[in-house]
Formats: C-alpha cells, sequence, structure tokens
C-alpha cells in the first residue's frame, strides 16, 4: 500500500497534514514562527493536488475554535467597554474601520475579486476568526488563498515596525511611560485609612444608606467603637465617634473622608477577633456569580476589602463576577474565614471541566441564531453564519460565567484545548479547498496581492500610532500594545514585551483585542456585502 492511496483516506489525509503543518508551524526564524498557519500552508499544497478534506471537518473545527474565542474574550468584553480601556478597544475598533476602507481601495485599485480581498485583509490583520467569518460569508475558497498570501508579511511587519519605531523615533520608553497618565490603571495604588465619623448627618445612618447617597467607591471594612470591633455590614447604624477602617484609591478616599469626619493619623491598637486573609476563586460553582449573589456578609459573616485580577488591585464590587484565579482579601473571625475558605475552594482536582453539555447548548444556539437573515439598508441581507452566531452567543453567555445549567467559564487549559483542536481541523479543510485556485491565482495576480497585502497592514498601523499618540495622548508602550490587540498580532506583543519590564503592553493589547477580534470578523462578512 503506497502513501498515496494511504492519502485517500481522509483520517489518514487530516492526520498526515496537521503532522506536516505543525512541524512547519514549529520552526523558528529569529524568533518567529508559523504557528497554527503551517497547517493552512500544507493544506494549499495538497489542495493543489487534489486532496480534499470534508467539508463537514471544516465546519466542526470551525464551530469550535469560534466558540472558545467567545467565550475567552466575553468575560473582559463588556466590562472593558465600562471601564477607562475603552481608550484602547477605540484604537483596535479604528484600525478594523481603516484596514476595511483600505481593502476597498485596494480591491478597486488592484483590481482583486471580493473573496481575495476580505482574505487579504484578514491575513494582513492576522485574524482567523475573520477569515473564518469570511469564508462563511462568501463560501469561496479564495479567501484563504488572500489569506495565506497577506498572513507572512502582516505578522513580520508589526514585529519590526514595534522594534523599529522607538529607535528611529529615539525614545526612551521607560521615561516615557512615566511621563504619560496610564489610561487603565489608576495612577495610585490602592490604600487604607482610618476616618472618625465626626458629621452630624452621619450620626445614626446605615452604611448601606451612607453609600447609596455617596455613591463612592470606597469599602467600609470595619468599625471601632470604643474597644469594640466589628465588620461593616450594610445595616450597621454609624454614631459620632465611631472609627472606621476603610478602603480605596486615594482620589476616592479625600472626597468621601471630606463627607463622614476626619482621618485618624496615629495608628491604634485594638482587642479583635478579626483576622484579614486572601483566598483565591477556585471553586466552579462560584465562576460568573459575583459577592451579592453568594451573600457573604449575610450568610458568612465576612466583608471582602479588595480584589486582585491579573496582578491588579481593586476595590471591591458587589457586581464583580468572579473569574477563576481572581484572589479577595476578606476579614472575618477565624471561623468564617475557614468557612469561606472551603466555599472559594475546590474539593477535587478534575483533570478538565469542559461542560459537554453547556457547549453543545451554546454550539446549537449559535448556529440557529447564524441562519437568521439580517437585513442591512442598501447592502442586502447576511447572516452570522457558522462563525457569527456561535461568537455573539458565547460572548454573552461567558460574559454571565453561568446561565441556568448551561457553564461558560472553563479552565484556560481546557479552552486552549477546544480552540487549538477546531482551529487546525478548520485551517486543514479551508487550505485544501483554498489550494485547488492557488498557483492560478499567484501567476496572475502575485505581485497585487502581495502590495495589496502590506498596504492593508501597514496604513492602519500608522494611522494607530499617530492616533494613538497625537489625539490620545498615549505612551509608545501603550501605543504599541494597543496596535498589536488591534491587528491581533501575538507575536507582535511578543517582541513589545521584550523592549521594557512591564506588563502594560499586554494590559493594553488585551484592551484593544476582544473588539479587534469581533470587528474583524463583522467587517469580513461586510465586505462580502460592499465588494
Amino acid at each position: 500500500m503506497t502513501i498515496i492511496s494511504l492519502l485517500e483516506n481522509p483520517l489518514v489525509l487530516i492526520f498526515f497534514i496537521l503532522l506536516l503543518g505543525s512541524l512547519i508551524g514549529q520552526i523558528e526564524i529569529k524568533g518567529l514562527n508559523l504557528g497554527a498557519s503551517g497547517v493552512l500552508l500544507v493544506a494549499m499544497v495538497f489542495g493543489h493536488y487534489g486532496y480534499q478534506i470534508p467539508t463537514i471537518v471544516q465546519q466542526l473545527g470551525l464551530s469550535l475554535f469560534i466558540v472558545s474565542v467567545g467565550l475567552q474574550a466575553g468575560p473582559r468584553f463588556f466590562r472593558m467597554l465600562k471601564s477607562s480601556g475603552l481608550i484602547f478597544g477605540i484604537i483596535g475598533f479604528l484600525i478594523v474601520v481603516v484596514a476595511t476602507i483600505t481593502t476597498i481601495i485596494v480591491a478597486k485599485v488592484f483590481d482583486i475579486s471580493a473573496p481575495l480581498s476580505i482574505g487579504l485583509m484578514t491575513g494582513a490583520l492576522t485574524s482567523t476568526p475573520g477569515l473564518a467569518a469570511g469564508l462563511e460569508a462568501t463560501n469561496d475558497p479564495l479567501v484563504s488563498v488572500g489569506y495565506g498570501i497577506a498572513y507572512p508579511f502582516g505578522v513580520v511587519a508589526v514585529v519590526l515596525f514595534v522594534q523599529l519605531l522607538p529607535r528611529i523615533l529615539k525614545i526612551d520608553l521607560q521615561k516615557d511611560l512615566d511621563k504619560k497618565v496610564n489610561p487603565v490603571r489608576k495612577t495610585s495604588t490602592l490604600e487604607k485609612r482610618i476616618i472618625e465619623v465626626t458629621k452630624d448627618r452621619i450620626h445614626k445612618r446605615t452604611i448601606k444608606e451612607i453609600q447609596q447617597e455617596l455613591k463612592s467607591a470606597v469599602v467600609i471594612s470595619r468599625i471601632m467603637r470604643g474597644d469594640r470591633n466589628f465588620l461593616g455590614r450594610n445595616d450597621t447604624v454609624l454614631l459620632k465617634g465611631d472609627k472606621m477602617i476603610v478602603v480605596g484609591y486615594p482620589e476616592d478616599l479625600e472626597p468621601f473622608q471630606l463627607e463622614i469626619g476626619n482621618q485618624v493619623k496615629e495608628d491604634i491598637h485594638f482587642q479583635t477577633n478579626l483576622k484579614i486573609h486572601r483566598v483565591v476563586v477556585e471553586s466552579q460553582e462560584l465562576l460568573g456569580k459575583n459577592v451579592r449573589d453568594i451573600k457573604l456578609r449575610e450568610q458568612y459573616g465576612v466583608t471582602v476589602t479588595r480584589m486582585e485580577r491579573a496582578g491588579y488591585e481593586f476595590p471591591q464590587s458587589p457586581t464583580w463576577r468572579f473569574e477563576r484565579g481572581d484572589i479577595l482579601t476578606i476579614v472575618g473571625s477565624d471561623r468564617r474565614i475557614e468557612e469561606v475558605k472551603k466555599l472559594f475552594g475546590i474539593s477535587t482536582l478534575n483533570e478538565t471541566n469542559v461542560h459537554i453539555f453547556s457547549l453543545s447548548i451554546i454550539l446549537l444556539i449559535g448556529i440557529l441564531i447564524g441562519m437568521v437573515p439580517i437585513q442591512i439598508p442598501g447592502l442586502g441581507t447576511m447572516t452570522l453564519g457558522v462563525a457569527g452566531g456561535p461568537l455573539f452567543i458565547a460572548i454573552i453567555i461567558a460574559h454571565f460565567g453561568k446561565i441556568g445549567p448551561i457553564h461558560a467559564r472553563y479552565y484556560q487549559p481546557s479552552n486552549r484545548v477546544i480552540r487549538d483542536v477546531g482551529l487546525v481541523l478548520f485551517l486543514a479543510g479551508a487550505g485544501t479547498m483554498a489550494g485547488q485556485g492557488l498557483v492560478d491565482v499567484v501567476a496572475s495576480q502575485g505581485i497585487g496581492l502581495l502590495i495589496g497585502g502590506a498596504i492593508i497592514t501597514l496604513v492602519p498601523m500608522f494611522f494607530a500610532i499617530v492616533l494613538a499618540r497625537k489625539i490620545f495622548k498615549l505612551s509608545m508602550v501603550h501605543s504599541l500594545g494597543a496596535i498589536c490587540g488591534g491587528l491581533t498580532s501575538t507575536p507582535g506583543l511578543g517582541a513589545c514585551n521584550t523592549l521594557i519590564d512591564s506588563e502594560d503592553p499586554a494590559i493594553a493589547y488585551a484592551a484593544a483585542y476582544p473588539i479587534a477580534l469581533i470587528f474583524v470578523a463583522i467587517s469580513a462578512q461586510l465586505l462580502a456585502l460592499i465588494l
């Protein structure tokens, strides 16, 4: 039995393409590699010689990949829209808008077909979800050809841009970062103060009444009254002379203090059975819930004073939805703290927590939603398809974490398994389809496609750096991080991280990335109607 005859078996063909593609994707040249796109390039070669992977395999891979993207982006997407990280989201969105306009111009100037143009844009922005949406919207394998042509330049160009621009402009990144206002984190850190109640208007009012009136982010941790020390609960009545231990940012504490009384500067020693402890959110049952849902104060007698996520501390918020790995600072008695530690911990260690029931429901609802026609005035009708529907539903459900029996917060390693398996199956199927017309397209339009792809990468990049630096007055570090996020370029972020010992590039990237990820997919479908 020859290799050629073996490759006629679809399963053998799939895994042979995955084997060769993953090997090629791992080859590094000066720190750069093709990653999963190696599978696409190998599949295109096989497709050129007439080998085809069943369409259902590509569809399965697409649905798994796109739902994992939604589950990853969902928990931060809506929260980012309400935070100061919105600046980076705007940059990511405008990068996609400029890329879309540039694609339309390139398509007209170089006389490139709609599927090829959509592929060029998604490759230039290194966006596999965009490729998926483009294929779904056009049902044309030429989208994959355009993606494969533009992708390598899209990767290299962003990395070189990030590394060379600060040198060309002779910018000291650390000094530049210190001079600029950080739009994501407060410039100050959380602070604890003791404030004595001296205002008549506060006397004999509950903590809940005061917090509702002042609308302050300050957290009242404990109350000291004489030689007594107790938790600050919503129904706790404050009296003149009480001393409150509060936690918050200085810019929030100052106006709060003015309304309550005076800061107590000297150290106060008091007898107490209350302890401070930090607990890590691990329990599957708590993911997607918040402090208010589990009634920590009412049922467990503890107060959460602050929360830490991804290395950053925030005052506790009753509506903050838990993610695995969140760290809560709690105050309570030893016995109460032990109860809360059990609540937030996990009793058994699971190798994986992929909830097949939930995953199936999310995919089923998403695919059905994707079939619903959407009327676009002046352009026609479009559907979200197998790419857009599951993405939309996954983002919404992941935001809440859990809706009824549907779970949407998995271990990150589990979500990566879903993503990676889906991605390589999708790329293998898309590549074999695209390979059929690869040689003819490159022979007839090769130079135009290369130039067009380069333009679609470069124009949004230079637009974004001017926008970030001149309009938003961002530091170079934040500007480059946002550009990498807007172009969905993980290699670019890696290059940016080598320039400075700071997590700031990753923060900007993480804020811009979900917006760009979603709007590239939407843009690909809109281009199918416009071009």
